[in-house]
């Protein structure tokens, strides 16, 4: 990798920044300097303002008191989700390079004169064109398609991948090739707003030793702890509109953390202790003239004393009650030779595995390999298959999918949502469990519509454990879901005496709760009969197969046929992918909307005028609710097309 960090004493600095949303302060006399090298994991609550920060360091936003310096001729690399929108009919190799700018100008101009020299075969034209070979070659331009093979490759991408149109990609798929291009401009810095939302396993460990390696600052938004400790250096913890530094990875972060948090409670507990000794003091010499001065001066220290602040329990820890009116029998799933397949795509060829009571599964391996195809299966939802599958005595089972967001009624209460879907229960029972999910008080009064995504994913799981089931499908229940949202769900499933499958490239939630691991391989389901780790273990001890590795470069980039197999996917994936390509149009218009909002509102004339204030911000709310509708669609869509998308 090339090294282009250069001697900065700050990267970036923030110098007492206060950036207000509409009444509202995100952050309040806010420090932050970011100096070479580092490398930050930026956490915090969902909607504690991280993303918005990074549009500050980037610039998009301008704090409304305070500075922000930057290094001379700072190159920026920025991936944020609103690049889930960009479209191009190119092949992905060519918006890749499109990050060797230069590079690439070059290459035009010395084709320009070699294509000159055919009929001029002048000296100042051999000059210019060693003069642009020369630089060329200083620039590494004979290794950047080599380079843009590597980085995609890494990222999941075959070499037949790379000459497909971008176009032709899901979301999820067109954002790797975003991080692709970013990481080959080697900024200076990268700013990275949950980059491993649209990976799967094995390209977030790719992701891993690439940043691992990487010669500049990072600052990382990430809900993924274990992804957190193989990258950072250093956490800052946006809370309460300030940020706090930790000098060590996640791990270092909670234990830290933990340390003064049991120090600042001893303190509150003396100060408060204190307190209520001056306030009888004062009391007492209140009523005495002869004592009237002191108990002023008293009076008016306390005044001046500066409060300690008692520990909000920001991981609390739940008890859950299920309970199963019935217990399952012995055999939960039995499948029997089961195959699977899509046109010119097997999944599953005469395989046989059985879901026994008891077992907590997860279910890993690298997109398009048919894990959400499975879990439809085990579900009852997909029955175009060949051979058995059988689900067994007694036993009653909840699917939880990203789709199931979109099943939540909107004008329903939380409340209510729950009690339309176990009635059985009482009102003390549910507010007891939604409280578990961080709904307390009149929180669970709200309205559906009014939620965020992640919000309304607790809401689904909240449902989904609240059902008369013994037997749990869950894929990808950690979207959306914030670090403390994931420890919730934890514990839940810990205590949970009943049987689950779980799809998940989160390794903490994995690590804690699984007891055997299933993959796809070869088509068929295979078993580690241990926990996430051992798996791990046993894994990285396991002979590997010959690496796919990326191709040798290429002197001229030539156009391919596309093979009849491919050209058959492409149809089949055409009209879904035109489906997606509307509703990322209506992703990327409602994300314009929301942004004019956001403008209007830190504006005088708006937020200093109760009606326009009141008009702009129920506003606000509504295309917010659209956008996550329309996100949660995208989401569900997306699903249905990536299974079709590895081959």
């Amino acid at each position: 990798m090339l090294s282009l960090q250069r001697n900065f004493h700050n990267v970036i600095a923030l110098n007492n920044i206060t950036f207000e949303f509409g009444s509202r302060a995100l952050y309040q006399d806010a420090s932050w300097h970011i100096k070479p090298n580092e490398r930050i994991g930026l956490i915090g609550a969902n909607g504690t303002g991280k993303t918005t920060l990074l549009r500050i360091l980037v610039g998009e936003y301008k704090p409304n008191e305070g500075t922000i310096s930057k290094a001379k001729d700072l190159k920026i690399g920025y991936l944020n989700q609103d690049l889930l929108s960009y479209q191009s009919d190119f092949s992905i190799l060519h918006v890749a390079m499109e990050a060797f700018e230069r590079q690439n100008q070059l290459h035009d101009e010395i084709e320009s004169l070699l294509k000159k020299l055919e009929t001029d075969y002048s000296e100042d034209l051999l000059h210019k064109l060693s003069d642009k070979q020369h630089e060329f070659e200083a620039l590494d331009g004979y290794n950047i398609e080599y380079r843009a093979h590597e980085i995609l490759a890494g990222l999941g991408f075959s070499d037949a991948d790379t000459r497909r149109q971008l176009s032709e990609f899901s979301g999820g798929w067109r954002m790797r090739v975003i991080l692709a291009k970013i990481l080959l401009q080697t900024p200076d810095i990268l700013l990275l707003d949950e980059p491993t939302n649209h990976l799967d396993l094995p390209s977030i460990k790719w992701l891993e030793s690439y940043l691992q390696a990487f010669e500049g600052a990072i600052v990382i938004v990430s809900h993924d702890r274990y992804f957190l400790d193989r990258v950072v250096n250093k956490i800052v913890e946006s809370r309460k509109g300030k940020l706090t530094p930790y000098a060590g990875n996640y791990s270092f972060y909670v234990e830290e953390k933990g340390l003064r948090e049991e120090i600042q409670s001893g303190q509150y507990k003396n100060q408060q202790a204190k307190i209520k000794q001056e306030e009888k003091l004062i009391e007492r010499f209140r009523a005495k003239a002869s004592k009237a001065k002191m108990a002023q001066s008293r009076i008016k220290a306390l005044e001046r004393l500066e409060r300690v602040d008692d520990v909000d329990d920001d991981n609390p820890s739940v008890n859950f009650s299920f309970k199963f009116s019935k217990q399952s029998g012995r055999h939960v799933i039995r499948m029997e030779h089961v195959s699977k397949s899509y046109p010119n795509l097997p999944i599953l060829t005469n395989t046989t595995a059985t879901i026994e009571k008891g077992d907590k599964i997860a279910l890993i391996g690298a997109n398009g390999r048919g894990k959400s195809t499975l879990l439809r299966i085990i579900a009852g939802a997909d029955k175009k298959f060949e051979g058995t599958c059988e689900t067994g005595h007694n036993v009653t089972q909840t699917f939880f999918a990203q789709h199931q967001l979109e099943a939540l009624h909107l004008d329903n209460t939380i409340l209510n949502e729950l009690q339309t879907f176990a009635p059985k229960h009482t009102e003390t029972e549910l507010r007891s469990i939604l409280g578990c999910f961080l709904f307390t008080g009149d929180d669970v009064f709200k309205r559906i519509k009014v939620l965020s995504g992640g919000e309304k994913s607790r809401v689904a799981l909240a449902k989904a454990l609240t059902a008369d089931a013994n037997f749990l499908i869950l894929d990808e229940p950690t979207n959306h879901l914030d670090i403390q949202s994931v420890n919730i769900l934890i514990q839940a499933l810990k205590q949970y005496e009943g049987t689950f499958i779980v799809v998940s490239h989160d390794r903490y939630l994995l690590d804690n709760v699984a007891n055997k691991i299933w993959y796809i391989e070869d088509q068929q389901i295979k078993e580690y009969p241990g926990t996430y780790a051992e798996y791990e273990e046993w894994l990285a001890k396991r002979p590997s197969k010959p690496a796919n590795l990326a191709p040798s470069p290429l002197k001229e980039t030539k156009k391919v046929e596309n093979d009849p197999v491919q050209e058959d996917n492409n149809k089949m994936l055409k009209k879904l992918n035109q489906e997606i390509g509307t509703l990322e149009e209506s992703l990327a218009s409602l994300k314009q909307d929301l942004s004019e909002i956001e403008n209007s509102l830190a504006k005088p004339e708006i937020y200093s005028d109760v009606a326009k204030l009141s008009e702009h911000t129920t506003r606000y709310e509504e295309v917010k609710s659209t956008l996550n509708q329309t996100q949660i669609a995208w989401e569900a869509l997306a699903e249905q097309i990536l299974e079709l998308e590895s081959c």
